[in-house]
């Protein structure tokens, strides 16, 4: 049986050995959404990001997405291609990422994703990257130019290591594709709420209900909700029908004006929007 057969539903099916089902599910029970916070590895610093995760995960965040800065990053809006240029500027490595999924895990029960554009880890190996994150302590990769299609070794890798594959659905894709992407996926499947790149909006895309929708009716236990979320009012929003929302921009914009404190007051805001009415 190939491995795409062996993996079909994994989405709905495997919570038990999941780390990011475990804390949606957490979320969940508690009758709320779970929160996921975006911060971008080496920005401003290695161990700046380290403390940031940190204090993601104490003041409310259930999960976290460390992003490995890149040269061409196609889908990142101005905040997170101005945090990620001066990463690389000062000297980021993509081994150093390892650093921060490690240093956030030891001190937080958060599950920690590396949100990663494909061209790194094939450079690494597969292999190589996905042993060394799971050693790491980390949950598994968000791929965003990534289709399930041309995932054969990222799917051999994960199953070796234990880790989840997020793959992105978005109001374009076919009934087929989403069918495909989420029987993919472990961990949860990140819905993109609007066409276009990352960004803070002022008002959250109609077409996220649609893309949820769509998502669940594919066989998706878990879906959340990313790309254009800023305040605890769209956080509610999206809480009432998702099961995580993802904030990317406005928390890099908190740390670029007021640092690690700046991170922990604006999550504290918007975990105050996760709970189901």
């Amino acid at each position: 049986m190939s491995t795409a057969q062996n993996t079909s539903n994994s989405a709905s099916s495997n919570s038990d050995t999941s780390k990011s089902a475990v804390a949606i599910d957490k979320a969940r029970a508690e009758g709320r959404a779970a929160l996921i916070g975006y911060l971008p590895a080496g920005y401003p610093s290695v161990e700046e990001t380290i403390a940031a995760g940190i204090a993601l995960a104490r003041n409310g965040a259930d999960l976290i997405e460390i992003g490995i800065p890149y040269s061409d990053p196609v889908m990142d809006g101005p905040v997170i291609q101005a945090a990620t240029t001066e990463a690389l500027a000062n000297g980021f490595h993509v081994r150093q990422v390892f650093d921060v999924v490690a240093g956030i895990t030891s001190q937080t029960d958060a599950a920690v994703l590396v949100m990663t554009y494909w061209n790194p880890v094939v450079r690494m190996g597969v292999d190589e990257f996905s042993r060394r994150l799971a050693e790491a302590g980390g949950a598994g990769l968000i791929t965003p130019d990534l289709i399930p299609d041309e995932a054969a070794e990222w799917m051999d890798a994960s199953e070796k290591y234990g880790l989840d594959r997020v793959f992105l659905v978005a109001p374009s894709s076919t009934p087929e594709r989403m069918r495909r992407t989420v029987e993919a996926s472990r961990g949860f499947v990140y819905a993109v709420s609007i066409m276009g790149v990352t960004g803070a909006r002022t008002a959250v895309s109609d077409a996220a209900t649609g893309v949820v929708a769509a998502a669940k009716a594919a066989g998706a236990e878990h879906v959340c909700v990313g790309l254009g979320v800023s305040t605890a009012g769209q956080v509610a929003e999206i809480a009432a029908y998702a099961d995580g929302v993802i904030v990317g921009s406005a928390l890099v914009a908190a740390v670029r004006d007021g640092g690690v404190d700046a991170v922990a007051q604006l999550t504290k805001d918007l975990s105050t929007g996760l709970t189901r009415k």
